[in-house]
């Protein structure tokens, strides 16, 4: 018990393995127990790879046993080493209908790094877990080699024949990711304010002096304002739009501390705060779509089309605002837009339909806004696509091989099936010379039933909806609980390699691959669904909570990993 409570501390805090062989802990042990055997740092590691092992084969069995499919998340990542990684998550919602996220590898991969090779890795870890036969979709950034990588599997032995509708629907792209470019295109327009702000930025953090002197501005202000002055990564546009609303706030503080301090040069014009100010106002619809996009802790799936549709009528109509700085963003994100979402993913679209808030209709109205030319055929295009996977849920279904005449009870063969004859003969009569329409499916009656009303049913469980309504809708139930488990993003295993930049640091950079995914999995199946108990890393970040309403949808976010030293300045200036 001991050594496994060792072990897990290890895995938990992200410590070295010469955590037990540290003096003051070996101390403190044999304070609270003059017998205890102390181990090394070979048997902790020792430790740490029979848990993972142990909780691998519990992960299998679980996966092996679920009835639903699964979907997948994978990314690369280059370790401060520049060794490669690849992440591959699973999502699946299990027989409580509660949406699970597992990371199944955080495996070393060697270069080249084309999709045929990788698409070769990934069925190798799929046949190792057992489930390259319950695959339902692969959510993947918009890399080139991942259009490689998805043909290849589409085309593959192991998974070609348990593909739905032969993988039609099998290939998500990003959600995140494609919204990162859209917004990025936009934001060259106005580069030159951008960089304005982002030098202001950099100038106040460059040194305790300037921290202390700006703190010292903010404090003159008739209003204070908790608002952290934050810098942004160039490459991640959400982080440039809350640099660009943290530094608005502030800016009567800016201009105090151009006052004051001769040497800031940098301060941002007048009209160029008004820019940024009508810019963060337009961008802000994104930057709530993204936040809810990024979810892993809640269905993302019924998000996906209300959000692109949002999406396209806010550009289209912006494309009209008599800002010419507005109307030019908006040009050039529409031409990003139609380069990625022209055609919305089929099967994510699906997801709205089943919701019962909004359904077929939705979908109907949301098109029609957008006066679309080719509308009604966009709309018999997702009906038809939506009955076409119905079909191939109930095609698969146990009940659908199931024949009547088997179970009946007979007492003399030959009578019975005679009778059995003449009763297939009225029912072709029934069909085809009274005209009576066929028995509806449990996709005709969905559709059919008046929706929920919305406004009543802000907070709807979409999950628990599903679950009790399954004895009703027992093949489209099954179908909503695989559509409903897509991931829109690749967040899920983008936060893997946070922890992985945790694990691989400066000063365990000689670990071994095969160790580090014993840590990084281990850790995820034993906290993923603790946040709790992930706080207790004195490394882990701040909580940020905010929440969103996305079509009557309300989430909480859950949190962001920052790792914050004890530094003076840290509560306005939070560490990367």
């Amino acid at each position: 018990m001991y050594r496994a409570k060792m072990a897990m501390t290890i895995i938990k805090h992200n410590y070295p393995f010469t955590f037990v062989e540290h003096e003051g802990i070996r101390d403190i042990h044999s304070f609270l127990n003059p017998t205890v055997k102390s181990v090394s740092r070979n048997t902790a590691k020792a430790d740490v790879l029979k848990l993972f092992e142990r909780d691998t084969i519990t992960l299998k069995r679980t996966l092996e046993s679920i009835t639903s499919r699964i979907c997948l998340t994978s990314d690369l990542w280059s370790s401060l080493t520049s060794d490669g990684y690849l992440a591959l998550t699973a999502h699946y919602i299990d027989e409580d209908w509660v949406l699970q996220k597992k990371v199944l590898n955080f495996r070393h991969v060697p270069p080249p790094h084309n999709g045929p090779i990788l698409a070769e890795r990934v069925i190798h870890l799929l046949k190792d877990w057992g489930i390259d036969k319950k695959i339902f979709t692969l959510t993947l950034d918009n890399a080139k080699y991942n259009d490689g990588l998805v043909d290849v599997l589409k085309r593959h032995v192991l998974l070609s024949n348990s593909l739905s509708c032969d993988g039609h629907f099998f290939h998500i792209r990003c959600g995140a990711h494609v919204l990162n470019l859209i917004v990025q295109e936009g934001l060259k327009v106005i580069e030159e304010a951008i960089h304005s702000v982002r030098e202001s930025v950099k100038y106040v953090r460059g040194s305790e002096a300037r921290k202390i002197k700006f703190a010292e501005c903010l404090a003159q202000l008739p209003s204070s304002c908790s608002k952290k002055v934050r810098q942004d990564i160039v490459t991640r546009w959400n982080s440039t739009y809350s640099m660009l609303e943290c530094a608005l706030v502030h800016r009567l503080a800016y201009y105090r501390l151009q006052l004051v301090d001769t040497n800031f040069r940098t301060c941002p014009s007048e009209e160029e705060w008004e820019r940024v100010e009508r810019i963060t106002r337009f961008l802000k619809p994104f930057f709530e779509i993204t936040t809810l996009f990024s979810g892993s802790r809640y269905p993302t799936a019924n998000l996906y089309f209300h959000g692109v549709w949002r999406i396209q009528l806010l550009i289209k109509e912006e494309m009209e605002n008599l800002d010419d700085v507005i109307s030019s963003m908006a040009r050039r994100m529409k031409g990003k837009f139609d380069k990625y979402w022209e055609c919305y993913s089929m099967v994510l679209s699906l997801a709205i339909i089943l919701d019962p808030r909004y359904k077929l209709q939705f979908v109907e109205f949301c098109l029609k806004k957008l006066d679309l030319v080719n509308f009604s055929d966009r709309v018999k295009s997702i009906r038809e696509k939506l009955y076409l996977l119905f079909e191939d849920y109930v095609s698969h279904s146990p009940a659908s091989t199931f024949n009547p005449s088997s179970s009946a009870h007979t007492t003399s063969g030959g009578n019975q099936n005679d009778v059995l004859d003449v009763l297939d003969e009225f029912d072709v009569f029934e069909s085809q010379e009274c005209g009576l329409s066929r028995v509806k499916s449990e996709l005709d009656l969905y559709l059919e039933e008046p929706r929920l009303d919305r406004k009543k049913n802000v907070d709807l469980d979409i999950l628990c909806y599903w679950k009790a309504n399954t004895s009703r809708y027992p093949n489209l139930s099954f179908m909503a609980r695989d559509i409903l488990s897509i991931p829109i993003t690749t967040v899920a295993s983008e936060s893997a390699f946070s922890i992985g930049g945790r694990i691989i640091d400066k000063y365990r950079s000689s670990l071994v691959p095969k160790n580090v995914e014993a840590l990084l999995c281990t850790r995820d199946w034993q906290y993923n669904a603790n946040t709790s108990a992930m706080e207790a890393d004195g490394r882990d970040g701040i909580e940020y909570s905010m929440s969103g309403r996305l079509g009557g949808v309300r989430v909480t976010v859950g949190r962001r990993d920052e790792w914050r030293p004890s530094t003076w300045g840290d509560d306005l200036f939070p560490r990367k």
